[in-house]
């Protein structure tokens, strides 16, 4: 029994030495080390906040540069079209440009024609006449016959140009 007293005293002193001693010390450790993580929780949530903030300004300027793209864009096919339109324009009046001044020559060239067939036909008109009369003739006949193959010619020459444009159109 003598052991068991004894066990039982130096139980109770380890007891009493743990209780002062230990126990703060435990005690203190932990209320130190609940602090740390309390600060490190609260960092946390700030870190959270900021980065949810973060990711609001980043969505609100993704947004916002869509958003200009896409005005962008749209000034850029509108500009593409006004300058296609532009272009179509002018296309279109060069092309009528070159299209009338083509008409024009060939129109002249067209009364040049018809002036040297009238002026060579009046003579080929004296020859074949004058072979077949076998003499030659005088000017006022000759003039009369020369104006009556003009007006046929141009007659014709008129109504080739009229038939021309008319299937071009």
């Amino acid at each position: 029994m003598r052991n068991f007293i004894i066990e039982l005293i130096v139980f109770l002193v380890l007891i009493v030495v743990i209780g002062r001693r230990l126990i703060p010390y435990v005690s203190g450790k932990m209320g130190e080390t609940q602090e740390k993580i309390r600060a490190s929780l609260e960092v946390a949530d700030q870190a959270r906040a900021d980065a949810l903030a973060a990711d609001d300004e980043r969505h609100a300027a993704l947004d916002e540069t869509r958003r200009t793209a896409q005005e962008i864009l749209e000034q850029a096919d509108r500009t593409a079209e006004a300058v296609r339109v532009g272009a179509a324009a002018r296309g279109q009046a060069e092309f009528e440009r070159i299209v009338g001044n083509a008409e024009a020559e060939v129109a002249l060239a067209r009364q040049r024609a018809v002036d040297e067939a009238a002026s060579r036909l009046g003579e080929l008109v004296m020859e074949v006449v004058e072979r077949v009369i076998g003499r030659e003739m005088d000017t006022e006949a000759h003039r009369d016959l020369i104006d009556e193959a003009v007006r046929a010619l141009q007659a014709d020459a008129i109504g080739g140009a009229a038939a021309s444009s008319g299937a071009r159109q």
